[in-house]
Protein backbone atom coordinates (compact mmCIF):
# COMPACT_ATOMS: atom_id res chain seq x y z
CA UNK A 1 0.00 0.00 0.00
CA UNK A 2 1.58 3.50 -0.77
CA UNK A 3 0.18 6.82 -0.08
CA UNK A 4 1.53 9.99 -1.34
CA UNK A 5 0.52 13.19 0.27
CA UNK A 6 1.22 17.13 -0.59
CA UNK A 7 1.90 19.33 2.70
CA UNK A 8 3.39 22.25 1.69
CA UNK A 9 6.97 21.75 1.25
CA UNK A 10 6.91 18.09 2.98
CA UNK A 11 6.66 15.18 0.03
CA UNK A 12 5.66 12.45 1.80
CA UNK A 13 5.44 8.54 0.91
CA UNK A 14 4.36 6.27 3.90
CA UNK A 15 4.04 2.45 3.11
CA UNK A 16 2.95 -0.16 5.59
CA UNK A 17 5.60 -2.95 6.48
CA UNK A 18 3.83 -4.76 9.07
CA UNK A 19 0.80 -4.91 11.13
CA UNK A 20 2.36 -2.87 13.66
CA UNK A 21 5.43 -0.57 11.51
CA UNK A 22 5.22 1.72 9.21
CA UNK A 23 8.17 3.59 7.06
CA UNK A 24 8.35 7.60 6.23
CA UNK A 25 9.89 9.40 3.84
CA UNK A 26 10.00 12.79 4.52
CA UNK A 27 11.15 15.43 2.12
CA UNK A 28 11.69 18.86 4.01
CA UNK A 29 13.30 22.32 2.77
CA UNK A 30 15.26 21.64 5.87
CA UNK A 31 17.43 19.18 4.83
CA UNK A 32 19.43 18.15 1.69
CA UNK A 33 17.62 14.56 1.43
CA UNK A 34 14.62 13.13 2.50
CA UNK A 35 14.41 11.59 5.64
CA UNK A 36 12.96 7.77 6.54
CA UNK A 37 11.80 7.33 9.90
CA UNK A 38 10.77 3.89 11.06
CA UNK A 39 7.65 3.87 13.30
CA UNK A 40 6.69 0.92 15.48
CA UNK A 41 3.34 0.82 17.07
CA UNK A 42 2.17 -0.99 20.11
CA UNK A 43 0.48 -4.46 18.59
CA UNK A 44 -2.68 -3.12 20.68
CA UNK A 45 -2.60 0.15 18.90
CA UNK A 46 -4.67 -0.14 16.19
CA UNK A 47 -7.70 -2.11 18.38
CA UNK A 48 -7.52 0.76 20.70
CA UNK A 49 -8.38 3.61 18.64
CA UNK A 50 -9.61 5.87 21.90
CA UNK A 51 -6.09 5.43 23.65
CA UNK A 52 -3.25 8.06 23.29
CA UNK A 53 0.09 6.02 23.28
CA UNK A 54 3.25 7.94 24.49
CA UNK A 55 5.86 8.27 22.32
CA UNK A 56 9.82 7.81 22.52
CA UNK A 57 12.41 9.26 19.78
CA UNK A 58 15.33 7.22 19.58
CA UNK A 59 18.05 9.02 17.89
CA UNK A 60 20.85 7.05 15.83
CA UNK A 61 24.69 7.26 16.44
CA UNK A 62 27.44 9.16 13.78
CA UNK A 63 27.51 6.83 10.53
CA UNK A 64 24.69 5.37 11.33
CA UNK A 65 20.70 5.30 9.88
CA UNK A 66 17.16 4.80 10.70
CA UNK A 67 17.31 1.10 11.66
CA UNK A 68 20.57 1.03 13.75
CA UNK A 69 18.52 0.72 17.32
CA UNK A 70 16.40 -1.86 15.74
CA UNK A 71 19.24 -3.64 14.47
CA UNK A 72 20.51 -3.19 18.54
CA UNK A 73 17.60 -4.30 19.94
CA UNK A 74 13.97 -5.22 18.80
CA UNK A 75 12.10 -2.34 18.62
CA UNK A 76 8.75 -4.00 18.11
CA UNK A 77 9.08 -5.97 21.40
CA UNK A 78 9.81 -2.73 23.12
CA UNK A 79 6.74 -1.16 21.51
CA UNK A 80 4.38 -3.87 22.52
CA UNK A 81 6.06 -4.55 26.27
CA UNK A 82 6.25 -0.80 27.20
CA UNK A 83 3.59 0.56 25.12
CA UNK A 84 5.45 3.44 23.55
CA UNK A 85 5.19 4.74 20.20
CA UNK A 86 9.15 4.57 19.01
CA UNK A 87 10.32 6.68 16.45
CA UNK A 88 13.55 6.14 14.81
CA UNK A 89 14.46 8.85 12.09
CA UNK A 90 17.36 9.09 9.91
CA UNK A 91 20.33 11.23 11.66
CA UNK A 92 21.54 11.66 7.99
CA UNK A 93 25.02 10.05 9.03
CA UNK A 94 26.46 12.89 10.37
CA UNK A 95 23.98 16.05 11.01
CA UNK A 96 24.54 16.23 14.30
CA UNK A 97 20.71 16.69 15.22
CA UNK A 98 21.79 20.84 14.90
CA UNK A 99 21.07 23.37 12.80
CA UNK A 100 24.46 23.84 10.97
CA UNK A 101 25.59 27.56 11.15
CA UNK A 102 27.48 26.84 7.55
CA UNK A 103 25.26 24.24 5.96
CA UNK A 104 22.25 25.84 4.56
CA UNK A 105 20.17 22.34 3.79
CA UNK A 106 21.39 20.78 7.75
CA UNK A 107 18.96 22.21 9.42
CA UNK A 108 18.14 19.15 11.43
CA UNK A 109 16.85 21.28 14.49
CA UNK A 110 14.15 22.83 12.22
CA UNK A 111 13.14 19.34 10.37
CA UNK A 112 13.03 17.72 13.47
CA UNK A 113 10.53 20.07 15.65
CA UNK A 114 8.51 21.85 12.72
CA UNK A 115 8.44 18.24 10.70
CA UNK A 116 9.07 15.10 11.72
CA UNK A 117 6.67 16.32 15.41
CA UNK A 118 4.06 17.65 14.12
CA UNK A 119 3.56 14.49 11.45
CA UNK A 120 3.41 11.99 14.00
CA UNK A 121 1.18 14.58 16.04
CA UNK A 122 -0.53 14.77 13.45
CA UNK A 123 -0.91 11.13 11.78
CA UNK A 124 -0.53 9.05 15.64
CA UNK A 125 -2.95 9.12 18.63
CA UNK A 126 -0.07 10.56 20.84
CA UNK A 127 -0.05 11.27 24.66
CA UNK A 128 1.52 14.69 23.89
CA UNK A 129 2.48 14.85 27.74
CA UNK A 130 4.23 11.82 27.62
CA UNK A 131 6.83 12.61 25.04
CA UNK A 132 10.35 10.93 25.27
CA UNK A 133 13.61 11.48 23.68
CA UNK A 134 16.98 9.54 24.05
CA UNK A 135 19.86 8.36 21.95
CA UNK A 136 23.67 6.45 21.64
CA UNK A 137 26.72 8.20 20.69
CA UNK A 138 26.09 11.14 18.45
CA UNK A 139 22.42 10.09 18.82
CA UNK A 140 22.96 10.66 23.05
CA UNK A 141 24.37 14.51 22.20
CA UNK A 142 21.33 14.77 19.75
CA UNK A 143 18.70 13.44 22.52
CA UNK A 144 20.15 16.05 25.26
CA UNK A 145 20.76 18.83 22.79
CA UNK A 146 17.29 18.54 21.59
CA UNK A 147 15.67 18.24 24.50
CA UNK A 148 17.34 21.76 26.00
CA UNK A 149 15.75 23.84 23.11
CA UNK A 150 12.61 22.81 23.90
CA UNK A 151 12.19 20.95 26.72
CA UNK A 152 8.53 22.14 27.35
CA UNK A 153 7.52 19.50 24.54
CA UNK A 154 8.86 16.53 26.55
CA UNK A 155 8.28 14.58 29.80
CA UNK A 156 12.25 13.79 30.05
CA UNK A 157 15.37 13.15 28.05
CA UNK A 158 18.02 10.43 27.88
CA UNK A 159 21.86 9.93 26.25
CA UNK A 160 23.70 6.43 26.14
CA UNK A 161 27.14 7.23 25.38
CA UNK A 162 26.57 10.73 24.26
CA UNK A 163 28.82 12.71 22.93
CA UNK A 164 27.84 15.66 25.64
CA UNK A 165 30.95 17.70 24.94
CA UNK A 166 31.62 18.72 21.45
CA UNK A 167 34.91 19.74 22.47
CA UNK A 168 36.58 16.58 23.33
CA UNK A 169 36.29 15.55 19.59
CA UNK A 170 36.26 18.93 17.42
CA UNK A 171 38.27 17.62 14.34
CA UNK A 172 36.59 14.36 13.90
CA UNK A 173 33.04 13.13 12.98
CA UNK A 174 32.19 15.70 10.85
CA UNK A 175 31.71 18.55 13.84
CA UNK A 176 34.33 20.79 12.27
CA UNK A 177 32.36 20.46 8.83
CA UNK A 178 29.13 20.94 10.97
CA UNK A 179 30.14 23.74 12.54
CA UNK A 180 32.41 25.48 10.41
CA UNK A 181 35.60 24.85 12.66
CA UNK A 182 39.44 25.45 11.57
CA UNK A 183 41.18 22.37 12.34
CA UNK A 184 44.02 24.55 13.71
CA UNK A 185 41.93 26.57 15.87
CA UNK A 186 38.65 25.41 17.09
CA UNK A 187 36.13 27.97 17.65
CA UNK A 188 35.46 27.03 21.73
CA UNK A 189 32.56 29.85 21.56
CA UNK A 190 30.55 27.42 18.60
CA UNK A 191 31.47 24.29 20.47
CA UNK A 192 30.43 25.52 23.55
CA UNK A 193 26.76 26.39 22.13
CA UNK A 194 26.26 23.52 20.28
CA UNK A 195 27.40 21.04 22.70
CA UNK A 196 24.91 19.59 25.58
CA UNK A 197 27.05 21.10 28.52
CA UNK A 198 27.40 24.60 26.90
CA UNK A 199 23.28 24.04 27.30
CA UNK A 200 23.07 22.60 30.41
CA UNK A 201 21.49 25.78 32.19
CA UNK A 202 18.76 24.95 29.90
CA UNK A 203 18.24 21.47 30.94
CA UNK A 204 17.95 22.54 34.58
CA UNK A 205 15.95 25.58 33.96
CA UNK A 206 13.15 23.18 32.72
CA UNK A 207 13.48 21.58 35.87
CA UNK A 208 13.04 17.96 34.65
CA UNK A 209 14.63 14.47 35.30
CA UNK A 210 16.99 13.52 32.78
CA UNK A 211 18.93 9.69 32.47
CA UNK A 212 21.95 9.79 30.90
CA UNK A 213 24.22 6.31 30.30
CA UNK A 214 28.07 5.51 29.80
CA UNK A 215 30.19 2.49 30.18
CA UNK A 216 33.54 2.76 31.84
CA UNK A 217 35.80 1.76 28.76
CA UNK A 218 33.87 4.33 26.51
CA UNK A 219 36.06 6.99 25.38
CA UNK A 220 33.32 9.25 26.19
CA UNK A 221 33.22 8.40 29.47
CA UNK A 222 35.29 11.35 30.89
CA UNK A 223 32.99 13.82 29.36
CA UNK A 224 29.87 11.78 30.85
CA UNK A 225 31.90 12.10 34.24
CA UNK A 226 32.46 15.66 33.66
CA UNK A 227 28.34 16.16 32.40
CA UNK A 228 27.34 14.26 35.40
CA UNK A 229 29.73 17.24 38.26
CA UNK A 230 28.02 19.87 36.19
CA UNK A 231 24.22 18.19 36.88
CA UNK A 232 24.86 18.10 40.33
CA UNK A 233 26.50 21.35 40.67
CA UNK A 234 23.26 22.70 39.21
CA UNK A 235 21.44 20.24 41.08
CA UNK A 236 19.81 19.03 37.94
CA UNK A 237 17.45 15.84 38.71
CA UNK A 238 19.54 13.14 36.65
CA UNK A 239 20.12 9.50 37.13
CA UNK A 240 23.93 8.54 35.79
CA UNK A 241 24.27 4.80 35.04
CA UNK A 242 27.76 4.04 34.96
CA UNK A 243 28.58 0.51 34.26
CA UNK A 244 30.84 -1.53 32.82
CA UNK A 245 30.96 -1.34 28.80
CA UNK A 246 32.81 -0.28 25.43
CA UNK A 247 31.14 2.13 22.70
CA UNK A 248 29.50 -1.16 20.77
CA UNK A 249 26.42 -2.82 20.00
CA UNK A 250 26.65 -4.71 23.24
CA UNK A 251 26.23 -1.97 25.81
CA UNK A 252 23.66 -0.27 24.04
CA UNK A 253 21.19 -2.94 23.90
CA UNK A 254 21.87 -3.66 27.89
CA UNK A 255 21.81 0.41 28.44
CA UNK A 256 18.58 1.26 26.65
CA UNK A 257 16.48 -1.47 28.91
CA UNK A 258 17.11 1.41 31.79
CA UNK A 259 16.19 4.10 29.80
CA UNK A 260 12.54 2.19 28.58
CA UNK A 261 12.25 1.52 32.85
CA UNK A 262 12.72 5.14 33.73
CA UNK A 263 10.44 6.30 31.38
CA UNK A 264 8.01 4.36 31.78
CA UNK A 265 7.87 4.94 35.63
CA UNK A 266 7.16 8.62 34.44
CA UNK A 267 3.84 7.75 32.63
Amino acid sequence: MKKVIFIFFLFISTYLISPAQDQIILKSGYIAKPDTIWVFIPVDYKNDVNSNYPVVYLLHGWSGNYHQWNDIMDCQSYANEFGFIIVCPDGLHDSWYINSPVIKESQFTDFFFSNLMTFISDNYNIDSNNIFITGLSMGGHGALYLFAQKPELFRSAGSISGVVDLSFCPDKYSIDNNLGLSKQNPDKEILNKYSVIGNIEKIAASDKEIIFSCGTEDPFYEINNAFRKKCDELKIKAIYISSPGGHNYEYWKSAIKYHFQFFGQKI
